[in-house]
């Protein structure tokens, strides 16, 4: 209830040079693009002494102006504390070293799963093609169909049309749309994304069937030594997290399929932008190595597995190193003394301590 007046005169005339500092601060905290560790304390500290006087404010005198402006600068401090990390120098790093590989992990099972259904698939073209050979119309257009018959693969050719730059980044569109297709297919109950890999998987099967057929199917897998390993591994990540979106939906762990989709494709973000990357490489390799037809079997399958070795030492959190880490405890220890030293700095002359309600 409120006070008298002279009583809360008393009350404000003794916190108002505090109450500046504190504006300031607060100020300061909410236009400063990156904080320290002592600074970020610091404005914990701010807060919580805000809200012990926005808590006095309005039992001494509800409603005022100042319980007004207390309550804008608690405002203000707590958008600042709360507001989504920049993507800084180290932001990019704890990307790229842990949440990426944490992703990668959380889907790590499916993806096995899919790369079993992708091959599982590719034998099923295989025999297929081998049984009814007439059906590879369904897989392959008459141009590539009259090129292997008369003894020439297409794969070699396609430097006749477009230089390796144009061809590259041709390629890498055109995989992204692919990956893209796979994880956002997922949310149809994951069975999108399976429609696609088996598709692909039959569609590779009946061609390696169909240029066996005429004798030119190690030149087909010599076009791919390079390139294929790493790009038909991030169709398989793309899938899985495809799959993991549509079981978010089918068995959602939060209150609504909703929330629960949300959370999982934040989760699995990070995951986006690395096949996004690894395409990258993809494709300049498909572009500017697999059609020479110059560039041996050995020195295509040791780009490939070595492309492939960087991608698995990447996503299992093994290619960036950690920094030195403290443990949990003594970190919590060390962090909860430094705060707690702020906040009795910047809480001295406060009000009672209460919650804002």
């Amino acid at each position: 209830m409120p006070v008298p007046d002279t009583e809360a005169t008393a009350w404000i005339r003794a916190r108002a040079p505090q109450w500046q500092s504190l504006a300031a601060a607060a100020a300061t905290a909410s236009q400063r693009p990156r904080a320290t560790v002592d600074e970020a304390l610091s404005t914990l500290g701010t807060y919580r002494v805000m809200t012990q006087h926005l808590a006095s404010a309005r039992e001494l005198l509800p409603g005022s102006f100042l319980t007004v402006a207390l309550e804008n600068a608690c405002a203000s401090l707590h958008a600042a504390i709360n507001r989504a990390p920049r993507l800084t120098g180290a932001r990019w790093l704890t990307l790229l070293r842990d949440d990426i590989p944490m992703a990668a992990a959380s889907v790590r099972v499916l993806a096995l799963w899919i790369a079993a259904l992708l091959v599982a698939s590719a034998f099923a073209g295989w025999w297929l093609i081998s049984t009814y050979p007439e059906l590879v119309t369904l897989i392959a257009n008459p141009r590539m169909i009259d090129g292997v018959e008369r003894g020439h693969l297409w794969t070699y050719q396609v430097l006749d049309i477009a230089p390796p730059a144009v061809l590259s980044a041709q390629i890498f569109s055109n995989n992204v749309v692919v990956t893209l297709g796979a994880f956002c297919m997922g949310l149809l109950f994951g069975l999108g994304a399976l429609y696609m890999i088996s598709l692909n998987g039959l569609m590779l099967g009946g061609l390696l069937a169909f240029t066996h057929q005429h004798g030119l199917a190690l030149g087909l897998v010599k076009f791919t030594l390079a390139h294929g390993p790493v790009e038909l591994s991030v169709m398989c990540l793309a899938a899985a997290a495809g799959t993991a979106l549509g079981e978010a939906v089918i068995r959602p762990v939060l209150a609504s399929r909703v929330q629960s989709l949300r959370r999982r494709a934040a989760e699995l973000g990070p995951l986006l932008l690395a096949c996004a990357l690894l395409l990258l490489g993809s494709g300049l390799i498909e572009g500017f190595l697999s059609p020479r037809a110059t560039v041996s079997i050995p020195v295509r399958l040791g780009v490939g597995l070595g492309y492939w070795t960087l991608m698995l030492l990447w996503l299992s959190g093994r290619l960036i190193p950690r920094a030195h880490r403290v443990t949990p405890a003594a970190h919590t220890s060390t962090l909860d003394s430094r705060e707690a030293s702020v906040g009795r700095g910047a809480g001295r002359g406060g009000g009672p301590a209460a919650s804002v309600p």
